[in-house]
């Protein structure tokens, strides 16, 4: 697959750069750029970063970082299947646990929730950072849910960070998550209040928590066809000068 010239390789992360070392300058050069064009990609255009993920498995399948880029490009395409194979494979490589909820979440999208379950209560957790933990957490929440248990999923959800008044990376998601518990339990007031809780987290609206509240308020939003449509149809009755109970000079006919 082409890449663009102005990628070298030299924009990718100092520790995979370092895991790369392993390898010929020449490819590893390849390797980084590939990498580098998964990163860019990965958010808006994830079937072309899977692409690019591939070649540099293809190339580079022993490297850690390769197979953990490979799993989040497959994840990110919903091929959950090939995205665990990858991130155990990586995981293996390294020993570390922080792929531990995206394994398990895998384990959701195909469908075996249960075993994500199992995950959630498995020594590695406690081996996982905050935000890993918060994570697992959602996941677990997330399985409850797969498996109609949404009293389970809702006091899953309830911790001491969905609780804190502090805004860290994850609390956006976790109110949302919680949110939307509430709500598909039947219990809106308590949803709305906690998608207004998210919206107030949400600095960099990595969730849709403010439309969901709008939602919920009543607020109905127009698209821009339709916009166009309704400012076409004013434009077209001012211009006739004929409205509802006025002759064409617009002196009422009553």
């Amino acid at each position: 697959m082409p890449i663009p010239e102005d990628v070298t390789g030299e924009e990718i992360d100092k520790d995979v750069r370092q895991e790369l070392q392993s390898l010929p300058k020449t490819l590893a050069d390849d390797v980084a750029r590939n990498l580098v064009m998964v990163a860019r990609l990965i958010d808006e255009d994830p079937e072309n970063a899977y692409g690019y993920s591939r070649v540099a498995l293809r190339l580079a399948s022993r490297v850690a970082a390769v197979r953990e880029a490979a799993g989040f490009a497959a994840y990110a395409n919903q091929k959950y299947s090939e995205a665990l194979a990858e991130f155990r494979a990586a995981r293996r490589m390294t020993g570390t646990a922080e792929l531990w909820p995206l394994m398990a979440d895998c384990e959701r999208g195909i469908g075996r929730p249960e075993k994500a379950l199992d995950m959630a209560g498995a020594p590695e957790v406690q081996k996982l950072d905050k935000a890993g933990q918060v994570e697992m957490r959602l996941v677990a929440a997330g399985a409850r849910r797969d498996m109609g248990q949404l009293d389970a999923a809702i006091v899953t959800l309830q911790s001491s960070e969905l609780a804190s008044h502090s805004v860290q990376p994850w609390t956006a998601r976790l109110r949302y998550a919680y949110a939307d518990a509430l709500l598909a339990a039947g219990r809106t007031g308590e949803a709305r209040e906690w998608f207004a809780k998210a919206v107030e987290a949400d600095r960099d609206g990595s969730t849709d928590a403010s439309d969901r509240l709008a939602t919920l308020d009543g607020v109905e939003f127009m698209d821009a066809l339709d916009e166009e449509s309704a400012d076409s149809d004013a434009d077209s009755d001012a211009d006739s000068g004929v409205s509802e109970g006025k002759d064409e000079s617009g002196v009422d006919k009553d």
